[in-house]
């Protein structure tokens, strides 16, 4: 006898199982309700359309048959004939969806479309496509300074004749300008200096755009005093952009940063070769050869803005560049008057029992130049050694000892004190 296959899901077994052990009496109604997450009537009527057209009662209805409000299909061709359409081959379906309201008055929701434009190939998914054939070129800005991309790229531009060195290099996305500097590695200080060398020549541009490089962006979570500011933990160059008023841009993906990206392709072609007939082996004769090529360079590949205006801020007259571009952390000061920076100890020379246990920041330039900066003025100090600061704090530990140990004398009120004048004119009341 052929025996009848019936398609249930997980789901529905699980329910049909649960079902079967309230009809064997294994279950009581109650809990069964509380396990399918329904009510004791649901589970009763369930109980009685399997008793009455079996296990297959189990099974939603309408499974099979198609929605209610399914489009028609002359409807759907329709629509996907006006999409085949030249206007239409490179839209997304969100914009297609509005399109077709603004030009045909047909209403379409976008989900509905995507499937449409999926099912018969006119919309690839993001992560099905080829990148090479989807990537559309972002427009560039329209003025010299609006945004500048930055990037550091490792590698043997020296070949074989000297180190590995790192160039930092800076393009002007308006128009192709570039910036570069070697340096030994792609770290913080050279990140600060280089944008330090490209503002004394160019100025303070709008905007930079880079990577998500722990040079610019930290994932660390926000200390105390941050949360309490209500600001988003920074870095050391974020604090000095941020000093500048420069917007920081962060790319989410190297393609974001294209310009630079070619910027780099390009120099590890033509930039090491010409290295290579010049016979540059090191940082400083690469530097050196760059104050050359880079203004030859941009006379044959750089472009006209389409706005000839410079968006670049000269450098204000009260900043100074050199701790501007300086690293900056909060420190706090110890009852001895000293402050630890990076394993180096400083005395404060004026001291205040109002600055005891306050917290100061302390600044050092690219030149290891260290000044501390509290209450909008720099406090004068001194560095000491760490042998210094233990015989100090010996010293101090020695004098508050001696200061306890001496016998205390019993106080006295003055002579003009309001407890003698309160109880001599006392006295003479009594005496009358």
């Amino acid at each position: 006898m052929r025996q009848e296959i019936i398609r249930m899901s997980k789901k529905e077994i699980k329910k049909l199982k649960v079902v079967q052990r309230v009809m064997d009496k294994q279950l009581k109604q109650k809990d069964a309700a509380g396990i399918l997450s329904l009510t004791t009537r649901q589970v009763r009527n369930i109980i009685h359309d399997i008793k009455t057209y079996g296990d297959e009662a189990i099974i939603h209805g309408n499974r099979g048959r198609p929605s209610n409000r399914k489009y028609p299909n002359e409807f759907k061709e329709k629509i996907l004939n006006i999409i085949r359409k030249k206007k239409f081959l490179d839209c997304g379906p969100k914009f297609t969806s509005e399109k077709l309201q603004e030009l045909h008055e047909i209403t379409i929701s976008r989900e509905t479309l995507r499937h449409w434009m999926i099912e018969t190939g006119l919309w690839i998914p993001r992560k099905m496509r080829n990148k090479d054939d989807y990537y559309t070129w972002r427009k560039r800005k329209d003025c010299f300074g609006e945004m500048i991309q930055t990037d550091g790229s490792v590698g043997n531009w020296f070949e074989d004749r000297g180190p590995r060195a790192v160039l930092m290099a800076y393009i002007d996305d308006a128009t192709g300008i570039p910036f570069a500097k070697f340096y030994p590695a792609e770290d913080t200080r050279a990140a600060m200096d280089s944008f330090r060398k490209y503002i004394e020549k160019y100025g303070i541009p709008q905007s930079l755009y880079f990577d998500k490089n722990s040079i610019y962006k930290t994932t660390r979570k926000a200390n105390l005093d941050e949360e309490l500011r209500g600001k988003e933990p920074q870095t050391q160059f974020e604090k000095a952009i941020e000093i500048l008023n420069v917007e920081p841009i962060y790319a989410l993906s190297a393609e974001a940063k294209g310009r630079v990206e070619r910027l780099f392709r390009t120099f590890k072609d033509r930039l090491v070769k010409e290295m290579r007939f010049a016979d540059v082996s090191n940082i400083e004769e690469g530097n050196s050869f760059l104050k050359d090529y880079l203004p030859e360079y941009s006379k044959r590949f750089s472009v006209f803005p389409a706005n000839s205006k410079n968006l670049h801020r000269e450098v204000p007259k009260d900043m100074d560049l050199t701790w501007v571009f300086a690293f900056r952390e909060k420190r706090t000061v110890t009852r001895d008057f000293t402050i630890r920076w990076r394993n180096r100890f400083f005395l404060l020379k004026k001291q205040s029992i109002a600055i005891k246990k306050q917290r100061v920041s302390v600044l050092e330039n690219l030149n290891d130049e260290v000044r501390i900066w509290f209450n909008g003025r720099f406090l004068e100090f001194e560095e000491i050694t760490k042998h210094s600061l233990k015989e100090l704090r010996e010293k101090s530990k020695k004098t508050k000892t001696e200061i306890q140990k001496e016998p205390k004398q019993p106080w006295k009120p003055g002579p003009t004190h309001p407890w003698r004048r309160q109880n001599r004119a006392l006295f003479q009341q009594l005496k009358r």
